[in-house]
């Protein structure tokens, strides 16, 4: 793997990041193939936040808790002087450590149980000159994100519930009953409803099932208490019929700065953002920026004086997808922030599509400032890598800080931002955690929670390709092979299709890529024309036309592996979610290639799901109308017209609790209609899963869909009797 950075560093310690790949890369006798059960064994980090003077850094530990079927989270902390990582909480679900800005203190979020029953989440402090944490906030819903202010005093934080309440119901005692006239007899109610009433077109989300649309996000704060044991009452700061979110103090600790949306169904318009403050206290509040767009995460200067922000420009028309980009305004109301990196082909924020990220610990990184305020700090996805780079302030000058074949997945910087940390995956590494000198360029390895699994592993480092498409375009692509790979033999073939359709594969660890290739089979994934990394035009060139050229792509890159003559055409298979469901289920109604398809969390029916998604397509983004102003476009970019074409047996993956692409309007329609047709067809349903299935679904469900994907590909292209699935 190849590493640079922006200051020539000795070739010690450039080695130490490629051994991090070669270490539990290089083939070995005595080494296993991966197995889909590995995952109960992996560990994952998450969230590194390094303290304010640069010495230690606590981050997420997460690991599956088998027995549970669940994922259990503890605090840890490492020294940046090369000691042992040690627990610093017991869990079992602790998450987002955020020190005091003297960095005597932590706050994070702990979840707990009470009579066997979950309990919101709340804040917790631990100091760290020992002691056990104690519990700071008792709020009916779990607080959101939260924030110390400067003077380490106060926590601001957002939640969507009076945190004075004990109860989050109101007493059935006290309920009318239905049906009973406004001054007529009250009686104690038999019953109490449990009907909803929509009147939101947006009342449900992926993941968060249906939304209360009572209840709203407020911004809240509370005395952090100066003797253990006091119980301070948070105050509410703001209040109405309308949500804030992504609260920050100002450098001075006078106000709190947040972000809203004043709209009542603001996805009938063009995506915009409005950045507010407000005094401390509350009250006088100040809207200080406008923005045509989305704004992301924002940081002030040191100075206070300006705000950096990462965000995505309004255009209109709208567009399906924009390329995030780096803004910096001055911190005074109508300020007009100036767009930094508008001429670079790459998106500010990260973002490599894969499927081992920590499913519960979260984090970032964000925008960071340096010391003298000259430079900007950001995470760049860029041609299927994510790496930091820095932006000069005034002139929008891009130095990189590190480069290569990984992903930084997250990362937190000192006040001075003179230390970073970082969270590093590659190909061959679920990820770990670095130290990053900012003035050097030297990266200290810190962590190595999965060496003892990874060394006893076969696995290897896919093979990058760049091949031409049908209209000369280029696309990026990587080849999974098999351990032992031998050229002069046939392998069945397995394509994979990323979701989105605007996101990106890249050089990060995907456990499903590695398990199919130590089953035998030859895996491509490639980063099509839609995909992200790759510049504005790039992304947006499917627009109104996807599924379309982004198929070309796809076969393109069949062909460019086919004619390197060890795959066997007779055994070929492809697979995707999501936006690759979409692309599954178009490409077996447009070639009969492939001898078998798995297609998971999809869409068939474009207007099915116009109306069912759990986000609106009332802003035209992938279609220019409603499906009732265009019906002839639906019909003709929907998977389902072409049903009538398929012979390529499909299996269909479905979560249950999928908002996001709702079975209906995917497996369900096109498993009806192949059964229908006689075509060998099976639907595997997943209870209680979201669109989240594959990242960060129960465990022993995400395994049995990998076995579930790998049956069915066995069946119909190596042969074997799954008699689980004698459909014909």
């Amino acid at each position: 793997m190849k590493i640079r950075f922006r200051t020539p560093v000795s070739l010690i310690l450039t080695a130490l990041i490629i051994a991090l790949s070669c270490s539990v890369a290089s083939l070995a006798a005595d080494k296993r193939a991966i197995t889909e059960m590995d995952l109960f064994k992996f560990v994952w980090i998450a969230d590194p936040q390094i303290s304010p003077d640069g010495s230690r850094i606590v981050f997420v530990r997460e690991w599956v808790n088998q027995k549970a079927d669940r994922y259990d989270t503890s605090l840890w902390i490492v020294p940046i002087d090369g000691g042992a990582a040690r627990q610093l909480t017991a869990g079992p679900r602790d998450t987002s450590p955020r020190w005091s800005p003297d960095g005597k203190m932590l706050a994070f979020i702990r979840s707990g149980e009470r009579d066997g029953k979950p309990q919101p989440a709340q804040i917790w402090l631990l100091s760290l000159d020992g002691g056990e944490a104690q519990q700071l906030t008792d709020s009916p819903r779990s607080p959101g994100a939260f924030e110390w202010s400067p003077d380490g005093k106060t926590i601001a934080f957002v939640s969507r519930e009076d945190p004075s309440k004990e109860k989050e119901k109101p007493n059935p005692e006290e309920a009318e009953p239905i049906g009973t006239a406004s001054g007529g007899e009250h009686k104690a109610p038999e019953h109490v409803s449990d009907v909803r009433v929509i009147t939101k077109a947006v009342y449900r989300s992926n993941g968060a099932g249906y939304l209360n649309p009572k209840a709203h996000g407020h911004i809240w704060t509370v005395s952090v208490p100066a003797v253990a044991g006091e119980k301070p009452k948070p105050k509410q700061i703001t209040r109405g019929a309308f949500d804030e979110g992504n609260i920050s103090w100002s450098p001075d600790g006078s106000r709190i700065f947040f972000v809203g949306n004043r709209v009542a169904e603001p996805y009938y318009e063009p995506p915009h953002t409005d950045l507010y403050s407000v005094l401390r206290d509350g009250g006088d509040e100040r809207k200080m920026l406008s923005f045509d767009g989305g704004m992301r995460d924002y940081t002030f200067s040191n100075d206070g004086k300006r705000i950096a922000f990462g965000g995505v420009q309004g255009h209109k028309p709208v567009q399906s997808y924009t390329q995030p980009d780096l803004f910096v305004m001055n911190n005074e109301a109508g300020s007009a922030p100036k767009n930094l990196t508008a001429s670079y082909d790459f998106d500010i924020g990260g973002g490599i599509g894969g499927d081992q990220r920590a499913p519960r610990g979260g984090g970032g990184g964000g925008v960071l400032w340096s010391k003298d305020d000259r430079w900007i700090y950001v995470n760049v996805a860029e041609h299927g890598a994510a790496n930091l780079k820095r932006i000069d302030a005034a002139t929008g000058k891009v130095e990189a800080l590190t480069s290569g074949n990984h992903e930084v997945q997250s990362y937190s910087a000192t006040p001075d931002a003179s230390k970073m940390a970082l969270l590093l995956s590659t190909s061959t590494s679920i990820g770990e955690l670095f130290l990053l000198d900012t003035a050097s360029g030297k990266v200290t390895q810190l962590t190595r929670v999965n060496d003892e699994l990874f060394s006893q592993l076969n696995l290897t480092d896919p093979e990058e390709i760049w091949y031409t498409s049908f209209d000369g375009k280029k696309i990026q692509a990587w080849i999974q092979k098999p351990p032992n790979f031998d050229p002069s033999k046939k392998y069945p073939f397995i394509l994979e299709i990323h979701g989105g359709p605007h996101a990106a594969y890249g050089f990060n660890f995907t456990h499903e890529f590695q398990w199919m290739a130590a089953k035998g089979y030859v895996v491509l994934y490639t980063n099509p024309r839609g995909s992200t990394s790759y510049g504005q035009d790039f992304g947006n060139i499917i627009q109104y036309n996807y599924p379309g050229d982004d198929y070309k792509d796809l076969m393109a890159g069949v062909d460019e592996v086919v004619k390197r003559g060890y795959i066997d055409t007779k055994k070929m298979g492809v697979t995707g979610g999501s936006g690759g469901g979409v692309l599954t289920n178009w490409t077996v109604g447009h070639t009969t290639r492939f001898a078998a398809a798995v297609s998971q969390r999809s869409i068939a029916d474009w207007a099915g799901f116009w109306f069912t998604a759990d986000f609106t397509l009332y802003t035209p983004t992938w279609f220019r109308a409603a499906p009732w102003e265009d019906p002839e476009d639906f019909t003709k970019r929907s998977p389902l017209t072409y049903v009538k074409n398929v012979t390529t047996p499909m299996m269909f993956i479905e979560g249950e609790a999928d908002y996001r692409t709702p079975p209906a309007d995917g497996g369900e329609m096109m498993f009806r209609a192949l059964k229908y047709r006689k075509i060998p067809t099976a639907m595997v349903r997943f209870p209680n899963e979201s669109h989240e299935l594959s990242r960060s679904g129960a465990p022993w469900h995400r395994i049995e869909r990998l076995q579930h994907i790998l049956n069915w590909f066995d069946k119909y292209l190596q042969d074997k009797r799954i008699k689980l699935y004698d459909v014909e």
